[in-house]
């Protein structure tokens, strides 16, 4: 059974808004590069498209494992190792100059979600028992 707590629907938000910035960030691969400070040529757009994808299928996962009327606490974990990843990927851009200190406030944000999808996936996986 479902908890459908602030938890809960900061998670769907999150999954929305996860959904939505990767779709603009595979349309507008360079605008994206611009705000966090990458380098905006064919490759740097071709890869972050590549990413962008990548936040659209994991943010829809989590979006359609949060919205089912079971619990699915693989695609919820496996969503938050996507958002810690993408959180240590981006701080090491930054660490090795690929991207400016804006990008520091994706990653915090990426690592706060990651933690909070865990929170998450623990009251589900517990619920179950």
């Amino acid at each position: 059974m479902k908890r459908k707590n602030w938890l809960y629907w900061l998670l769907v938000l999150i999954s929305i808004a996860t959904v939505l910035s990767g779709l603009v960030q595979v349309a507008s691969p360079g605008f994206v590069l611009h705000i966090v400070g990458g380098a905006t040529d064919p490759a740097g757009e071709h890869f972050f498209r590549i990413v962008g994808l990548f936040m659209v299928l994991f943010g829809g996962m989590l979006l359609q494992a949060l919205l089912s009327a079971a619990d699915h606490p693989l695609a919820v974990l496996w969503s938050a190792f996507q958002k810690l990843g993408a959180a240590g990927a981006v701080g090491i851009g930054f660490s090795r100059g690929f991207f400016s200190s804006t990008s520091l406030l994706v990653a915090g944000f990426d690592l706060l979600t990651g933690i909070l999808i865990l929170v998450y996936w623990r009251s589900i996986r517990q619920g179950g028992r």
